[in-house]
C-alpha cells in the first residue's frame, strides 16, 4: 500500500490574488469569463489567466471551489491557484482536493464573509504522482458526471407536474377554463400546526421536530428534523401522518407558503409551530391541491398576503389565507389529474433514489481519494463503484 507525501498547503500552491478590471478596458461582449466569488461575472477582451486554474472566492461566497478550463479573468473577490516552484499538479484534481477540504469552514464570520491565504496554507494535503492524481481526477469527474446527469433528469421530471397542470387545468392566473372561485375558507375546515421546541442535544431521543425547510423544495424530506427535549410527550395531533398536505407559514420571501405531502413517515416526526397541515372541509385530491399551490399565481398570491419587516423572514396569518381565491375545478376533473399525476412520481421516486444513491458514492469516493492516509489502492478499489 503506497503512501502519498502529505505537506502544508502553502508549501505546495500558491492563493494568488485576482485583480480588479480596469474600468478603461472593460468588455461588454468579450470571450474572456470574469470569474467572482459567486461564479461568472461578466466577459473581457483580456485574460489574467492563460491556462486552467481553480478560482477560489475570496469574499462574499468564500472558500468556494470553481475549475476553469480556459482562459479567465478572476476579479480582487477571488484567488486563484498555482502549484508553487517545485511541485506539480493535475488543476482537475486540485479542484476536488479543495472541495474535499471544505474551505468554507475556514472564512472569517466578522462583517463580509472573508476567506484569508494564512488559514488556508496551514492546511494538510496529500501529493500523489501526476499520474495517480490524473487517475483520481478522471474517477471523480465520472461520479460526479453521473451526479450532474441525474440532477438534469430529476429537474425535468419536476417540471412535468406543472406543465400537465396548466395543460389540463388552464393557467390559474387567467382561468381560462372559467373553474369557479372559491376561498380557502370553503375548503379547509382549519390549519393544524404544532409547538417551538429547543433542540436537544442528544439525538437518540424518540421524536424529532421538523425545520420548515423540510417542505421548502415542493417535496417532503423527513431528514430535516431535529431531536425534542428529552421525554417531551408530544399531542397527538401534532404527529405527522401519511397522506398529511403540509404548509410554511413562515419562511424568506421566495420560500413562504411552500407547501409538500407526506407520502411516508415513521410515526415519530412532529410538526413545529410555522408548519401547518391541511384539514380539508370537503373531500379534495391532494395531488390537486399541492400543484395548485405550487402555482406561480399562489405562490405570488401567497407572497403578496405575507408580512414581516424583512424579506428574510415573512409570515402568513391564517386570516389572510382564508381569503384566498382559488380555482377549483370539480373533484372527478380534479382525480383525474391525481391519477396521472401518480405515474409521474412514480419515476420521480426512482429518480429522487439513484440520486441519492449516486452522491453517497461520489461523496464517499471523494473522502476516500483524500484519505491522510494516502493510500493509492484505495482509489483504485473503489473505481469499480462508478463502473
Amino acid at each position: 500500500m503506497t503512501r502519498w507525501r502529505t505537506v502544508r498547503l502553502g508549501e505546495a500552491l500558491e492563493f494568488a490574488y485576482g485583480k480588479a478590471l480596469p474600468k478603461t478596458t472593460r468588455a461588454e461582449h468579450g470571450s474572456v469569463p470574469v470569474y467572482g466569488s459567486n461564479g461568472i461575472a461578466g466577459w473581457h477582451d483580456e485574460a489574467l489567466v492563460n491556462e486552467p486554474t481553480v478560482v477560489v472566492g475570496r469574499k462574499g461566497s468564500a472558500g468556494a471551489v470553481r475549475y476553469v478550463d480556459r482562459p479567465c479573468y478572476p476579479i480582487d473577490t477571488t484567488y486563484f491557484v498555482r502549484p508553487r516552484s517545485g511541485y506539480e499538479f493535475d488543476m482537475k484534481f486540485l479542484f476536488f482536493l479543495l472541495r474535499r477540504l471544505d474551505l468554507p469552514r475556514l472564512r472569517t464570520a466578522t462583517g463580509v464573509p472573508g476567506l484569508t491565504r494564512e488559514d488556508v496554507y496551514r492546511e494538510s494535503i496529500p501529493v500523489p504522482t501526476l499520474a495517480e492524481q490524473r487517475h483520481i481526477a478522471d474517477l471523480l469527474s465520472r461520479a460526479e458526471g453521473i451526479v450532474h446527469l441525474l440532477h438534469q433528469a430529476q429537474r425535468k421530471a419536476a417540471a412535468l407536474i406543472p406543465a400537465m397542470f396548466v395543460g389540463i387545468f388552464g393557467d390559474p392566473t387567467t382561468n381560462p377554463k372559467g373553474w369557479p372561485m372559491r376561498t380557502v375558507r370553503e375548503l379547509v375546515g382549519r390549519f393544524e400546526g404544532g409547538q417551538n421546541l429547543q433542540a436537544a442535544s442528544d439525538s437518540s431521543t424518540e421524536f424529532r421536530i421538523l425545520k420548515v425547510s423540510a417542505v421548502t423544495s415542493g417535496v417532503y424530506i423527513e431528514a430535516e428534523s431535529k431531536p425534542t427535549p428529552d421525554d417531551y410527550e408530544p399531542p397527538q395531533n401534532h404527529i405527522v401522518r401519511e397522506g398529511d398536505m403540509l404548509f410554511s407559514r413562515a419562511n424568506t420571501e421566495e420560500l413562504v407558503g411552500a407547501t409538500a405531502v407526506v407520502r411516508a413517515t415513521n410515526g415519530r416526526t412532529l410538526l413545529p409551530d410555522k408548519l401547518w397541515r391541511f384539514v380539508w372541509a370537503e373531500p379534495v385530491e391532494q395531488a390537486f391541491m399541492h400543484a395548485l399551490f405550487q402555482s406561480a399565481y399562489v405562490r405570488q398570491e401567497l407572497g403578496k398576503l405575507s408580512s414581516g419587516t424583512s424579506a428574510s423572514m415573512r409570515n402568513i396569518s391564517q386570516a389572510k389565507l382564508f381569503e384566498l381565491r382559488l380555482p377549483v375545478p370539480p373533484l372527478a376533473r380534479q382525480s383525474a389529474f391525481a391519477r396521472h399525476a401518480e405515474a409521474v412520481q412514480s419515476i420521480q421516486s426512482q429518480q429522487a433514489l439513484a440520486l441519492q444513491k449516486a452522491t453517497a458514492t461520489f461523496d464517499g469516493l471523494l473522502a476516500r481519494a483524500f484519505s491522510i492516509e494516502g493510500a493509492a489502492v484505495e482509489v483504485h478499489e473503489a473505481e469499480g463503484a462508478v463502473a
